[in-house]
């Protein structure tokens, strides 16, 4: 991002983003002011927005592509933690007044990638500019069974909790990129890089969640923050085993070297892998999904029975079963 962009945003529309419109009709070639979208019958639509921005959420001289392909992810994930099947998305992009058309040209290039990956089709937005950092804000549809998403409100005492994929490899990949994890080997850095620029979200799990899952939320801001939120709206508390969470072979590897850093991994967000409860007797139907789908999914712990009045806890215990305690649940904006 250098070069003035000479082309206006009405040419950038035409040459870049409505060939991602073109195989979805009720976007209407993104030549109107609105987009129609209508669900099978006995589905409604799911909604969800989120947004990224550079140096908040992405480095500013990461690949165009990969920030692309990154809030889109986001917020397919979500679509997944509800059980819902993406089909389209808006975006809003706001470019800073340096941006040149290369970098446009990479980002959506970056999205067509995807949605031939997921199956999903751009139906809309708008474009601008900004004297700050760039600036993703994508809103994602999918459809679900009328009245069926899951929710974050449906956990139970007794339900075991299970967390797809593993835990804590984006924000120690975060770490890596800032230089806080001083010697670590090419490999294992390189998959810690690659996990925190761009999560894969759990789309094909996500519709076998419906009928098994109690309760949902994907993990964007920690697990233990999330796992809190989804217990707050459920009013129940829930107990993790910390030696039962998922980690990866690098993770492993980081934490073994500096153990404070496992805190790092429950708590630091980005992993964009789906949280769940269920109750005891669906283990053997979500070793089936597992299976189908080709989802790593682990119980990591259960959910209890909250005091009346009392806010929802959720305690992590070491494996000599003492409670451990952290500076920080997770990631805020305002915190």
């Amino acid at each position: 991002m250098s070069t003035p962009n000479p082309a206006s945003e009405f040419d950038l529309i035409a040459r870049y983003f409505a060939p991602l419109a073109r195989a979805f009709p009720g976007a209407y070639g993104l030549l109107d002011d609105a987009a129609v979208i209508s669900p099978a019958s006995g589905n409604e639509l799911v909604v969800k927005t989120d947004t990224i921005v550079g140096s908040v959420d992405f480095p500013l001289d990461m690949a165009p592509d990969l920030i692309a392909r990154k809030a889109l992810r986001v917020n397919l994930s979500d679509l997944a933690a509800k059980g819902a099947l993406p089909r389209a998305y808006l975006l809003d992009l706001v470019l800073p007044v340096t941006a040149d058309e290369r970098w446009v040209a990479a980002f959506a290039a970056g999205l067509e990638r995807d949605q031939a990956e997921y199956g999903v089709h751009l139906i809309g937005g708008d474009l601008s500019s900004t004297p700050g950092p760039v600036t993703i804000a994508v809103c994602a549809l999918g459809e679900a069974p009328s009245g069926r998403i899951v929710r974050r409100g449906g956990a139970r005492p007794d339900d075991t909790i299970f967390v797809t994929g593993t835990i804590g490899d984006a924000a120690l990949g975060l770490a890596a990129l800032q230089g806080g994890l001083g010697k670590l080997d090419d490999v294992a850095r390189r998959f810690l890089l690659d996990r925190y620029r761009l999560p894969e979200p759990r789309v094909t799990l996500g519709p076998g969640l419906i009928g098994v899952a109690t309760a949902a939320i994907d993990i964007s801001d920690g697990l233990v923050a999330d796992l809190r939120h989804l217990c707050e709206v459920s009013r129940v508390d829930a107990m993790v085993e910390g030696r039962s969470v998922p980690l990866s072979a690098a993770a492993c590897t980081v934490i073994a070297s500096d153990p404070r850093r496992l805190a790092t991994a429950l708590t630091g967000g980005d992993d964009y892998e789906v949280l769940f409860t269920a109750p005891p007797g669906a283990a053997e139907r979500i070793r089936e999904l597992a299976q189908s789908t080709s989802t790593p999914i682990t119980p990591i712990g259960r959910i209890t029975r909250s005091s009346p009045g009392d806010a929802s806890r959720v305690v992590v215990l070491d494996e000599a079963g003492r409670a451990i305690a952290f500076t920080a649940e997770g990631w805020t904006h305002f915190g």
